[in-house]
């Protein structure tokens, strides 16, 4: 059992043969991926895949970089369509100050929007978050204050100072295949002492490939690698974290065993 928390399988380099991607997950022990969403005109697209595939599911959401092109998508647009049984989690969203592609400002605003239908319908926040730690702890703790959701740090890079925040408040961390990279010494550290209860693995596939794959269009099938780096570096075996953190995705987006 694997599920690979966060993927794009509409983007280009994997939508042109995405039944084979799907089927190379799968014989990789693969069974359950989740299709993020990063802007309105994806979610159509994003949608019908989960609808087609049983063990895929899908978000609704704007990527901060996304925010400027997108102010009109309130906390109701996104509430509307999460109500859908296959939508079940909200994003991914967050700040992204490294690229400034949007307004700090606007950003900000976009993420509140998402945390508050997460607030209304009890689904996860998928959180994005770059160059942005002491914002990003702000407006989750803030919106927090007006009432719980569950979420999670996406593609985990921050410092372990903010693991301990994001743990926290309750959320999960999920770790990509940059943890496999030589060059990730501190987020290795980070992600060696992280609670097994509270860990997820991703590929956000077609980016950022393990090792053994560096380089190469990331897919969802590369999950076992990074599962298999993660046990290694964790002292677990391959099974034990395998297990753990599908199960974890499933009771995080508990929607997927409704």
């Amino acid at each position: 059992m694997l599920a690979d928390s966060h993927c794009h399988l509409n983007y280009k380099g994997l939508a042109e043969d995405q039944q084979a991607v799907l089927e190379r997950a799968r014989a990789r022990g693969v069974t359950a991926m989740l299709n993020i969403a990063t802007r309105e005109s994806e979610w159509d697209d994003v949608l019908a895949t989960a609808e087609r595939e049983a063990d895929v599911w899908a978000t609704v959401g704007i990527h901060p970089h996304e925010a400027d092109k997108h102010s009109h998508i309130d906390t109701a647009k996104l509430i509307e369509r999460a109500r859908h049984p296959r939508v079940v989690g909200i994003g991914e969203s967050g700040l992204d100050y490294f690229y400034d592609h949007s307004d700090r400002a606007r950003q900000q605003a976009s993420f509140r929007a998402h945390l508050a239908a997460c607030r209304e319908t009890q689904l996860p926040i998928i959180v994005h978050t770059r160059d942005a730690e002491e914002d990003t702890a702000a407006i989750l703790r803030e919106e927090l204050g007006k009432g719980p959701y569950p979420g999670v740090i996406h593609c985990f890079t921050a410092s372990g100072a903010f693991a301990d925040i994001a743990l926290d408040l309750g959320f999960y961390i999920s770790i990509s295949g940059i943890v496999t990279f030589k060059n990730a010494k501190d987020l290795q550290e980070t992600a060696a002492g992280l609670p097994l209860e509270r860990l997820l693995i991703e590929t956000d596939a077609p980016f950022l490939a393990p090792v053994p794959h560096r380089g190469k269009t990331g897919e969802p099938a590369f999950v076992a690698d990074t599962a298999a780096f993660l046990a290694t570096l964790r002292s677990e075996s391959v099974e034990e974290l395998s297990e753990a953190t599908a199960r974890n995705f499933h009771c995080l987006f508990a929607k997927t065993v409704q």
